[in-house]
């Protein structure tokens, strides 16, 4: 990524755009993926609050700053906002792509902490799967044309899965969300040879998302429970 930079933009604050950095690693290095490479421009951000999810090293994966979501220039110490970084101020709330903010901040919280719980334990899902990881960008929050993936996985036959998680209510709305990150992962990520299905995993399952998903075959609904038990400690 240093040696893109140094090549698209030998002066500081020449912009580099995304296009341009996809089209130079299909150049250079044309087995890194697309998503890899999109998921290592936000690592190395300093203002785009998902390098969180790809753990960039302070100082070390300081080399960016990001205009847009097409637009980046290296990153100023001198005049740029401090980077973000684990234990600092958390981001703004915003909306996701489908335009829905949160129900509440303590909610949008234990969706990630969901997100995080079941990246650790695909198990629960089904027995074998596991999390994509490559290059050291990791299946979550996996950058998809301008959106994110909560997890990116691949089973026993290397196939690949997409989760999407619902924190409350699954609704009829989230199919067309799922199938075009089915879709992107399949025509620019996947290799001929690998296939793409889909997984949803909500609190609860609609009827009109029953519904929307009856035809479509590559698609599983999940639900989930939580369970809290308490054991008295003997003084």
């Amino acid at each position: 990524m240093r040696e893109m930079a140094s090549v698209l933009a030998p002066q500081s604050d020449a912009i580099i755009t995304k296009p341009s950095v996809i089209s130079w690693f299909r150049e250079h290095y044309p087995k890194i993926k697309e998503g890899t490479v999109t998921a290592h421009l936000i690592r190395l951000s300093t203002n785009a609050p998902n390098r969180l999810h790809y753990s960039a090293k302070p100082g070390d994966d300081d080399l960016l700053f990001q205009l847009d979501s097409n637009r980046f220039r290296h990153y100023d110490p001198a005049s740029d906002p401090p980077p973000i970084c684990k234990g600092g101020t958390p981001p703004p709330v915003t909306p996701d792509p489908e335009g829905n903010f949160p129900d509440s901040a303590g909610e949008f919280a234990y969706e990630a902490d969901l997100r995080d719980f079941l990246a650790k334990n695909l198990s629960l899902l089904e027995r074998g799967l596991r999390l994509y990881e490559e290059e050291g960008i990791s299946g979550i929050e996996f950058p998809v044309g301008g959106r994110f993936i909560d997890i990116l996985a691949l089973d026993t036959t290397n196939n690949y899965v997409v989760i999407e998680l619902k924190v409350s209510k699954g609704y009829d709305r989230v199919v067309g969300q799922l199938l075009r990150y089915t879709a992107w992962v399949a025509q620019n990520h996947a290799e001929p040879s690998q296939s793409v299905r889909g997984i949803i995993v909500a609190r609860e399952i609609s009827e009109d998302l029953l519904l929307a998903c009856s035809g479509v075959a590559h698609v599983q609904l999940f639900e989930y429970q939580l369970a809290v038990t308490l054991k008295q400690v003997k003084r």
